[in-house]
Parts: C-alpha cells; sequence; structure tokens
C-alpha cells in the first residue's frame, strides 16, 4: 500500500516540474545539502570559530530549495516562449549553483560568506559578489513576476494568476528585507527586531498563495464566493508580511505580546482558513457535482 502511495507522489511531482526538470533538481540539491548540514550538526554542532555557523548555511539551502521549487512550477505557466525561459533558466542556474558554494563552504571555514569581520581579501570578494548575485536574482524573480500581470494570463486561469500575483507582491517585501539586509550588513535592527523573519516569510508566499489559488481553481465553489475566498486569504498573508515589517523596522521583536505581531498572527490564521476552507470545498464537493460557472464564464 505505502509503495502504491509513493509511485504515485512520485509520478505526480513529475508531471509537476517536467517543464522545468533542470530547476526542479536545483532545487533538490539545496534539501540534499541542508539535509547532510543537519547531520553535521547533530554531530558537531553548528558554531565554527571565528564567525562560522552552519545552521545558517542548512537554513539558506532549504530556502532556496524551496524557492527553486516553486519557481520550476511556476515558470511554465508565465506565458514565456522556450527561448526566453531557457535565457532566464541560464540566469538562476549558475546564480543557484554559486549561493549554493558560497554559503556552505564559507560557513564551514568559520567564515560568515556576506558580512565577514575576519576573513581574508579574497573572502570579502566572495562576499561582494554574493550581494551581486542576490541582486541579478532580485531582477530575474521581477522580470518573472511581471510577466503574470498580463491580462491574457488571467483570462486563462483568474484564481491561480490572482495568487501567483499576490505572492509576488509578498515576494517584493521579501526582496526589500534582502536588500536591507546588505544595507545594514547584517540581520538585526535595533534591540529585537530580526530581518530574516521578514525576509523568509515573504518569501513563502510563492508556496502559500499559488496553493490558495489553485485549490480554488479546482474546486466547485461559487465563482464570486471562491473570489471572495482568495482576496481574503491573500490580503491576510500580505498584511501579516506588512506587520512583520513595521515591528521589524521599529527594532522590536516579532515574538512578543503586542498589537503588531498579534496582527500577523491573526493574518497568517485568517489565510489558512481560507486555505482549509477551499480544500474543503474540493474534498467534500459530491463526485459528480453540477459545473458551477467560472469566471470566464462570467465575462462571456
Amino acid at each position: 500500500m505505502m509503495e502504491n502511495y509513493i509511485r504515485l507522489a512520485l509520478r505526480g511531482a513529475g508531471r509537476l516540474f517536467a517543464e522545468e526538470k533542470l530547476l526542479a533538481w536545483l532545487g533538490v540539491a539545496g534539501f540534499v545539502l541542508a539535509a547532510g548540514i543537519a547531520a553535521y550538526i547533530g554531530m558537531f554542532g553548528p558554531v565554527v570559530p571565528p564567525e562560522g555557523n552552519v545552521a545558517s548555511a542548512f537554513s539558506f539551502n532549504a530556502a532556496i530549495g524551496v524557492f527553486m521549487l516553486s519557481i520550476a512550477i511556476l515558470l511554465p505557466l508565465s506565458g514565456f516562449k522556450a527561448k526566453a525561459r531557457t535565457a532566464i533558466r541560464r540566469v538562476f542556474v549558475p546564480i543557484v549553483v554559486y549561493a549554493y558554494a558560497v554559503e556552505t563552504i564559507q560557513h564551514f571555514r568559520g567564515v560568515n560568506p556576506r558580512f565577514s569581520q575576519s576573513g581574508s581579501i579574497i573572502d570579502t570578494i566572495a562576499g561582494t559578489a554574493f550581494g551581486l548575485a542576490s541582486f541579478i536574482l532580485i531582477i530575474v524573480t521581477t522580470v518573472v513576476a511581471v510577466a503574470f500581470f498580463r491580462r491574457k494570463l488571467l483570462a486563462a486561469r483568474p484564481l491561480l494568476i490572482l495568487g501567483i500575483r499576490y505572492s509576488f507582491v509578498s515576494v517584493t517585501l521579501s526582496f526589500a528585507a534582502g536588500l536591507w539586509m546588505i544595507a545594514l550588513n547584517g540581520r538585526f535592527t535595533g534591540a529585537g527586531g530580526n530581518i530574516i523573519v521578514l525576509h523568509g516569510l515573504g518569501f513563502h508566499a510563492l508556496q502559500v498563495l499559488p496553493l490558495l489559488g489553485w485549490l480554488l481553481e479546482r474546486s466547485r465553489a461559487e465563482a464570486r464566493r471562491a473570489q471572495l475566498l482568495l482576496h481574503t486569504g491573500s490580503a491576510a498573508w500580505i498584511a501579516s508580511v506588512a506587520a512583520v515589517a513595521i515591528q521589524t523596522a521599529a527594532g522590536r521583536t516579532i515574538f512578543e505580546w503586542s498589537a503588531l505581531p498579534v496582527v500577523a498572527a491573526a493574518g497568517l490564521l485568517l489565510c489558512l482558513a481560507s486555505i482549509a476552507a477551499a480544500a474543503g470545498t474540493e474534498l467534500l464537493k459530491p463526485r459528480f457535482a453540477p459545473a458551477v460557472p467560472s469566471f470566464t464564464d462570467l465575462e462571456r
């Protein structure tokens, strides 16, 4: 029984990443690196003097892995022609490979890969190149994001594309957080603000909000109710990210009992509730339910 489930899961994954296999394997590489680092941490701990912390390499590689898997799914939906997608792929691959290498190798050498205070001139150059690679990654991701704001894509799959659009709004806030860290030469601000929380939360919209749109697209929910659920869940996520941004800019930790962290938590819960409602509509619908008019039908 378990073998059948695994076989079905692998078959589904194969279809999901069929058009961007290279980017998908690049994402898997991040998880492989993270798994190896986790094993090292279990045996030796995370700290490598004088500046290294391989726990940061673990989280970075896993996060980039998730990001690349998300891009591998979304890029075929962008409407780009084969040549444009090839060009985008040729930028992503070397940048991500370099990022994996610098983040992992430098931490294991005991050097902060971005903001080293004890490394050599070579380490400084590597860190500067890392920053440049981050800028290029922002530019290319922005090019992909802009493609989803073309009108013809929305007409074809309105719910999914709206979810993707919202997700890239959140990613823009995440990019701003990344540039903020580069400007500060670190991730901490004020007495307790940690910009990396904002950075990570903004990026995870790439998994959450397209999922919401996809579930609603598959559901038999009435079109206007589906649209309301999508806007509610997505706006709640963006509000949560904004609350985290304001709290962090004030130099305060997001992990405290005050107004903005409560707003952030409430936004995430509302988004999750929207996903649960969308999933419930899909799972609980009658097997042979009558078709409900889609957005495309309503536009006609």
